[in-house]
Parts: C-alpha cells; sequence; structure tokens
C-alpha cells in the first residue's frame, strides 16, 4: 500500500474505553465483556499503515478490498481493537485483540471519531464552503477576515491545510472522518478558534464530515461535476444540502446562501423558515415574492490595476471592498466571504479590508516574465467555471484589444459528460484553442481529447476560433506562448495549483505555472537573441 502522509493528531490524545465505544456504535462484541472494561481506545484510524498503538482499527469494505484484510497489520502496529462488519468479522478470524461487529461500521464511523477525540468540533467555530466553483478562494478570503479580527483560525481546502498558518499536507479536500476530527483536536491544542473548510459533495455523501458540528454552512453555486459520482443534478444537489438541511445530521446552525443561480434559490426556499438563512447576491433579483437578499452589492464594479473595487451592502454596514481577484464570480465569492464572517461575529468592515491582499494558488494566477502579454494559470476544469474565466479574460482583452489562447483538457475517470461541453465553451470564447491532456488517468488520452474535440467543432465555424489538438501538455503550453503577440492573453486551465499529472496511473511532477513560466522566459530569450 502506499505510504501515507504524517498523521495530525493531538499530542495527548483523550482516552475512552472500549466498552463506551462499543455502546455509542451498538455494536455487537461475543468475547469477554469484561475485556470491554480494560481496553482503553486512544484513536480510531482505516488506514492500517497508520495506525497508532492505542487505535481503535475500522476495518471497512471498499471498492476494491476490504479493510478487515489489513487487521493483522494494524494490530501489529498497535491497535487495541478492530470495529468492521460481519463480512470483515469472518476474514479477520481469531485475533488477539477485541472484535466490534457493525452492519455498517462506515454510518457510525464520523459519530466514533467525534467522541473519541473529544468532540473537538464543539470547540471550534467550523465554517463548512460547499457548491461547484468558489469554495477554495471563499475559504481564503473568509480565513483572511477572520484572522484579520484577530481569530486564530485553521483552513482545510483543496489546495492545503494550514493550522493557525503553518501549512501541513492534504490530500482529499475533505479528510476521512478519522483524520478530520484527529486534525480537529489538534487544532484545539494549538489555541485555534475557527475552522474553515471546503466541504465536498462526496464528504458530505461518504460521511467524511459525519460528527462535525458547524457553525455556519455557505453556499456558492451549483453548475455540472461530478456526474460520474452522482446520478443526476438533482442527486448532486441533494448531497449539497445535507449541509443545510436542519433535520440532517451535518446541517449548519446558520446557513449563508448566494442565491445569485437557481439553485442558491432553490435551497433558500427549501431551507428557509426551518432554519436560520442569511443570503447574498451580485445579480438583481427576479420578482418571485422571494425576499431582498441580506447582502448585496451596491452599483457598479471597477476594475482597477488588474483588480477590482466595488462597494457591499448588509444589515447596518456598508463597507468598500478592493480585491486583487478580477472576475464577477470573484464579486460574489468576496460578498459571500463577509456575509460569513459578519454572521460569524466578526466586524464586516474588518472583513472587507483585509480582503485586499488576498492570493489564491492556481485561482487566476499570474505567471509574469517580463512578457508583453498576460499569461494565465486557472484551475477551471468544469464548463461553467471554464465560461466564467474566459468572459473574464475577455473584459480584460477589451483593453488591450488582443487575442485569447486557452489551453484546457478533461480529466480522465470523471464525469465524461462534460467534456464536450468543456471544448464547445472553450471554443466558442477563445480566437485559440489547443485541447491537451490534463489528467488522464486509466483512460486513453487520445478518447478523452477527441470527446472535448467533438464538442469544440460542434460549434459552427463562424462562431469559433481555430481549434488545435497537441496532447503533450507542455507543448500545448508553450505552442500558445509562442503564438502570443503583444496585448494578447493566454490562459492555461484545468490543473491550477496542481504538482502533478496523472498518466496510466503515474502521476509525473507537472506543474502548468513552472511550464509557462519556462516556455515565457524561453520565447523572451530568443525575442532578445533576435
Amino acid at each position: 500500500m502506499p505510504p501515507s502522509p504524517p498523521a495530525l493528531r493531538p499530542a495527548v490524545p483523550p482516552s475512552t474505553a472500549l466498552r463506551a465505544v462499543a455502546d455509542l456504535a451498538a455494536a455487537r462484541y461475543s468475547g469477554d465483556p469484561d475485556r470491554l472494561a480494560r481496553v482503553v481506545v486512544t484513536g480510531i484510524e482505516q488506514r492500517s499503515q497508520a495506525v497508532r498503538p492505542g487505535d481503535l482499527f475500522a476495518g471497512l469494505a471498499g471498492a476494491h478490498a476490504h479493510g478487515a484484510r489489513f487487521a493483522p497489520d494494524a494490530i501489529a502496529a498497535g491497535a487495541v481493537a478492530v470495529l468492521t462488519d460481519p463480512a470483515g468479522a469472518e476474514l479477520i478470524g481469531e485475533v488477539d485483540v477485541p472484535v466490534l461487529v457493525h452492519d455498517d461500521p462506515r454510518a457510525v464511523l464520523g459519530g466514533l471519531s467525534a467522541a473519541i477525540y473529544g468532540h473537538p468540533s464543539r470547540r471550534l467555530q467550523i465554517i463548512g464552503i460547499t457548491g461547484t466553483s468558489g469554495k477554495t478562494t471563499t475559504s481564503y478570503l473568509v480565513e483572511a477576515g477572520l484572522t484579520a479580527a484577530g481569530v486564530r483560525t485553521a483552513l482545510i481546502g483543496t489546495i492545503e491545510t494550514r493550522i493557525d498558518g503553518q501549512r501541513v499536507p492534504s490530500a482529499l479536500t475533505t479528510p476521512e472522518a478519522p483524520q478530520l476530527h484527529a486534525m480537529f483536536a489538534l487544532m484545539v491544542e494549538r489555541g485555534v478558534q475557527a475552522v474553515v473548510m471546503e466541504v465536498s459533495s462526496h464528504a458530505l455523501v461518504l460521511g467524511r464530515v459525519d460528527g462535525v458540528e458547524f457553525e455556519v454552512g455557505a453556499f456558492t453555486n451549483l453548475s455540472q461535476d461530478h456526474l460520474d459520482f452522482h446520478a443526476d443534478f438533482e442527486d448532486y444537489f441533494a448531497a449539497k444540502r445535507r449541509l443545510f438541511e436542519p433535520e440532517s445530521p451535518t446541517a449548519a446552525r446558520t446557513c449563508v446562501v448566494c442565491v445569485d443561480d437557481a439553485w442558491g434559490r432553490r435551497l433558500v426556499r427549501e431551507v428557509g423558515g426551518r432554519t436560520t438563512v442569511v443570503t447574498t447576491a451580485t445579480q438583481p433579483q427576479s420578482p418571485t415574492g422571494e425576499a431582498e437578499p441580506d447582502w448585496t452589492l451596491v452599483g457598479a464594479t471597477t476594475v482597477r490595476g488588474g483588480g477590482q473595487e466595488f462597494t457591499i451592502a448588509g444589515p447596518g454596514v456598508k463597507t468598500d471592498v478592493r480585491l486583487r481577484l478580477p472576475g464577477h464570480y470573484n464579486v460574489a465569492n468576496a460578498l459571500l466571504a463577509v456575509a460569513v464572517c459578519a454572521t460569524a461575529g466578526i466586524d464586516a468592515t474588518v472583513a472587507a479590508a483585509a480582503l485586499a491582499e488576498v492570493d489564491v494558488p492556481g485561482r487566476m494566477q499570474r505567471v509574469d516574465a517580463g512578457q508583453d502579454f498576460l499569461a494565465v494559470v486557472d484551475y477551471a476544469h468544469k464548463p461553467a467555471a471554464v465560461e466564467s474565466v474566459i468572459a473574464t479574460l475577455r473584459e480584460y482583452s477589451k483593453q488591450t484589444a488582443g487575442r485569447l489562447a486557452v489551453v484546457v483538457g478533461a480529466g480522465g475517470d470523471r464525469d465524461a459528460g462534460k467534456r464536450p461541453l468543456m471544448g464547445a465553451t472553450a471554443a466558442r470564447g477563445a480566437d485559440l484553442l489547443i485541447i491537451t491532456d490534463d489528467n488522464p488517468r486509466s483512460e486513453d488520452p487520445a478518447e478523452i481529447r477527441a470527446a472535448v474535440r467533438a464538442g469544440a467543432l460542434g460549434i459552427p465555424e463562424s462562431e469559433r476560433g481555430e481549434v488545435a489538438e497537441i496532447g503533450d501538455r507542455a507543448a500545448a503550453i508553450t505552442a500558445a506562448v509562442d503564438w502570443a503577440r503583444p496585448g494578447d492573453i493566454v490562459l492555461v486551465a484545468g490543473k491550477g495549483h496542481e504538482t502533478g499529472q496523472e498518466i496510466a496511473g503515474v502521476k509525473y511532477p507537472f506543474d502548468d505555472r513552472e511550464v509557462v513560466a519556462a516556455a515565457l522566459h524561453r520565447k523572451t530569450k530568443d525575442q532578445t537573441a533576435s
């Protein structure tokens, strides 16, 4: 099995009698009941290679193998007990530690993890942010607002996890429940007061945030993504709604919802009246009888120095905001972030002022080597996100009368339905579209590119730019850079902050920002030499 990153756990974990664990999980145990009182649990782990002495090992059924097969390894590493299902118990057989049996151990994993680590989320102000696009940027903005107000803050998200400003490894947008509650306990131990975390639909469906007590839940928007995991949009929306639905065990105490799209407005209709809801909107709302948004954009947005300035208003407050981040969607993210901070008890003017210095890695990130055109790397890997980024850059290009090149692909082993949509969206907005490989993973890269290309060529020639295909991502980026003239824009989309490219199960070092920078330096050097 691959090595795991270092465990993020409290130095002095609580101790829980195994009997209390068994009672909490309503798990069955066929051995000596007195033994349950003698065994003490100090942690919980479902990865055998990450087990520490004193852990309860959770042997869960997986897609390819049953975790119970690794129980001997976990016990050798110091696990004092095992939790598994009936099939797992048969696989384990006779062992030297108690085996607790539950028909669906994953369903109780989050609650057990919270209890074993002393319910740390109760001692933290947990802010969960969900939606299709904007989770990462909004998280960074909220973190900045809280920190500016003197709150010791942690961040858990796609790009990184930070504990009071210190970066730690992050493999998933939302860690599995045992790791998440262990991290919370560590944060409490280090004096953290608030945690801002991205909450993916996978995390909500798979129980990764079970046992977390959210103070504030925020919703950005909903567009096509993850339909390889969810049956359809309704299923996708239902997953997101778990963070807000009052009857859900993961429901936040207060909801902050952007109602710029129909899904946000629907969410408010479905949960409003049964829970506290705060709404934000940058767009005028249609006259549907719905209440006016609590937080709004006042007047127009001014584009200045590559960033933007605007004014927002909320209950009893009106304040100016400056952003280094371009794009109307980042105005929406900023408005949502200020509303979240205010809901969390922070002075909105303090939070708003803090946003001026925020940069987000791989999100509309400029790469500058002294060239006379704009080069941007962005994480946009969904049709709606690509469309928004292109629209933003097109607004910028009006100032320079420049052309736009877009380098983009689509990931393998993910929602195949969005591939032609990605191609169509990019082709419609670009003067030059170069279709390339993203992370093909286990799929044939040529087949993925063909699906993207089919969508691009489905746009009438009079309505799209030139379409090219270069499978090698570095070569595609170089071609776009070489194409650019003064005043043009080159957008490399899809991977953003990522530092690897996964091909046929192997992850190779690859950072779009570094490749763009190398191509720019080479072009600048060649121009100087000539």
